[in-house]
């Protein structure tokens, strides 16, 4: 314990919330640190990252779409779990050392976020890449419980807290009491499959082949849950799929909200189902307490709404929705000693 101590002395605590779209940061002390997306480029064939391991986050995900034959470009998480062991391990050493410095002498203590419905393999897989990117103790943190700490719930007292955290690869619902989650529900749908919804559409309407950041760009500026205010157009640029050429057309809001409904749904019966499980003491206290919103895929216009409709009960926005699950496990850092009875240690 007093070794661990002297070793802390020389090295930096961090929470890591590893992202299927981005991974983000957060040192005791400092709060967020790092936002980058959870993306590698790599020479074709091999696990080699490009420059000299620094091709990683923001300069790889601008490459997503448009590599040349020998670079490819790789998001190593799929369903919010571990696709990619090898690349994986290059992203977070790329992270570790971008946030520790490669001059400290001992790893990091690292709290890592993952879905709460993830397989003992998968959790595993987590553990023994975080070892090889150079951390020297590593725990896990259910995101659920790491995004209603950050959101500021009261997840520690004797009443209901709820937390809807819909990221890129999976969307947590769970409902919290006296510190720990009374029920909860991990489903693989989420902000990737907004994106695949919008993809299809414009396949299916406009034989138009579009890229993953086209899709994320039209969700963002147009895409909705329920009717706008205001409708609004927007122009799209892509590959016609019958002639080979590029070429550019004009999609609406409605068009995109219609495309959307699928994933949506899926979203909404989720929050319905963990509320069906819910104990009558929790579930009355729901009523007042209502339902909070996390991760970026809940920034989708009206998303809410379409939740507070069909649950009945008031649903809102969490302060900074996308850096909830960071805020939470770095908070976690700064209780450590307190609270590290609640996290997963690798004991293989």
């Amino acid at each position: 314990m007093l070794l661990d101590k002297v070793k802390g002395l020389f090295s930096v605590d961090m929470g890591i919330d590893l992202g299927t779209c981005n991974t983000l940061v957060a040192v005791r002390g400092q709060g967020i640190v790092l936002n980058e997306p959870s993306v590698v480029a790599v020479w074709k064939g091999t696990n080699k990252v490009l420059n000299n391991g620094e091709a990683v986050g923001w300069v790889a995900k601008e490459m997503l779409g448009k590599t040349p034959g020998t670079i490819t470009a790789i998001r190593p998480l799929k369903d919010g779990v571990i696709s990619d062991f090898e690349i994986t391990e290059a992203m977070l050493k790329y992270f570790i050392q971008k946030v520790n410095g490669k001059s400290k002498i001992f790893g990091p203590r690292v709290v890592i976020s993952v879905p709460s419905g993830i397989t003992a393999v998968e959790k595993h897989a987590v553990f023994n890449s975080a070892a090889r990117a150079g951390a020297r103790m590593c725990y896990l943190i259910e995101e659920p419980m790491a995004a209603a700490i950050g959101a500021g719930l009261p997840y520690a007292e004797p009443t209901a807290s709820m937390i809807v955290d819909i990221g890129g690869g999976t969307t947590e619902v769970a409902i919290l009491s006296l510190g720990d989650i009374a029920t909860c529900e991990s489903v693989r749908v989420a902000g990737d499959d907004m994106d695949e919804a919008i993809i299809a559409h414009m396949k299916r309407t406009y034989n138009m082949m579009i890229g993953e950041q086209t899709a994320e760009r039209i969700k963002i500026e147009i895409g909705s849950a329920a009717p706008l205010p205001q409708e609004s157009t927007m122009e799209v640029r892509g590959r016609d799929m019958i002639s080979g050429l590029p070429r550019k057309t004009e999609v609406s809001s409605e068009e995109i909200r219609a495309a959307l409904m699928e994933p949506v749904t899926a979203i909404s019966e989720a929050v319905t189902r963990t509320l069906e499980r819910a104990e009558p003491e929790l579930a009355a206290d729901l009523v007042e307490n209502g339902i909070c919103m996390a991760g970026g895929g809940s920034l989708l216009r009206n998303l809410p709404l379409v939740v507070q409709k069909a649950t009945g009960l008031p649903c809102r926005l969490a302060d900074d929705p996308l850096s909830c699950v960071a805020r939470g496990t770095c908070l976690y850092l700064e209780n450590f000693d307190l609270l590290k009875s609640h996290l997963e240690q690798d004991v293989s």
